[in-house]
């Protein structure tokens, strides 16, 4: 079973999917045979690298909503991770543009260090208050989930990786996402936002019970050869 995850990393509902996921795929039977496979997604683009702006404030002009109403929505949102063990310090947490962090995420799903690399990059932004958008920070969090510096140094040299962030992105508008997280089942089921877990597990169920079986024709006897032997 392939399972894509479209989030973003400065996405607060993102980390929390993430981690009603897993607690949905621990108590699935199947979890071995599970791929997954975290696609990209910026929920602003156009953002500055840098910014002296607070959550808050961030909040307040992206949403068109008042400070008390932004402190309001950040509390109840710290909340909502706490219980799933999560730690945010959203008062805290630097403001800035995802995509630089979106291609290190690319290129750890190259060496199969998808998840370790996501985990790391949400983790910085939401409990460490680190700048996921500086290249160097980027780098010392690559190197800390299993990738090597100096190819992360040579990605951002040049547009290594751009293309593939892009390339999730168009895939994404091709399915319909305009939000984050999105989860994607054997590209049949998709499962918007942080659901609870009981929800993600039953789409596992409902995509193992409808997988393909083959079905035999002919003398399942007739001569070959297997790893113990051959018709000869």
């Amino acid at each position: 079973m392939q399972v894509e995850i479209w989030s973003d990393i400065v996405c607060p509902w993102c980390y929390i999917g993430k981690r009603r996921f897993e607690a949905a795929l621990s108590r699935f039977s199947g979890r071995d045979r599970v791929e997954i496979i975290w696609r990209s997604f910026e929920l602003d683009p156009s953002a500055p690298n840098q910014t002296n702006e607070d959550m808050a404030t961030r909040l307040s002009k992206k949403y068109r909503m008042s400070k008390d109403k932004a402190n309001e929505t950040i509390a109840n949102i710290t909340n909502l991770a706490k219980a799933e063990g999560l730690e945010y310090h959203l008062d805290s947490a630097k403001q800035g543009n995802s995509f630089d962090a979106h291609r290190l995420l690319q290129l750890a799903n190259i060496h199969g260090l998808g998840d370790a690399v996501k985990e790391r990059l949400m983790r910085a932004y939401f409990t460490d208050s680190l700048e996921i958008s500086n290249q160097d920070v980027l780098v010392e969090l690559g190197v800390q989930a299993g990738l090597d510096g100096t190819e992360i140094r040579g990605m951002y040299a040049n547009d290594y990786m751009v293309s593939n962030v892009r390339s999730d992105e168009a895939l994404a508008s091709k399915y319909g996402i305009t939000g984050v997280p999105f989860f994607v089942f054997d590209s049949k089921y998709g499962v918007s936002g942080a659901q609870d877990s009981e929800v993600f597990l039953e789409v596992m169920n409902k995509v193992r019970e409808e997988a393909p079986s083959i079905k035999m024709i002919g003398d399942t006897d007739a001569a070959g050869c297997n790893e113990d032997s051959c018709a000869l």
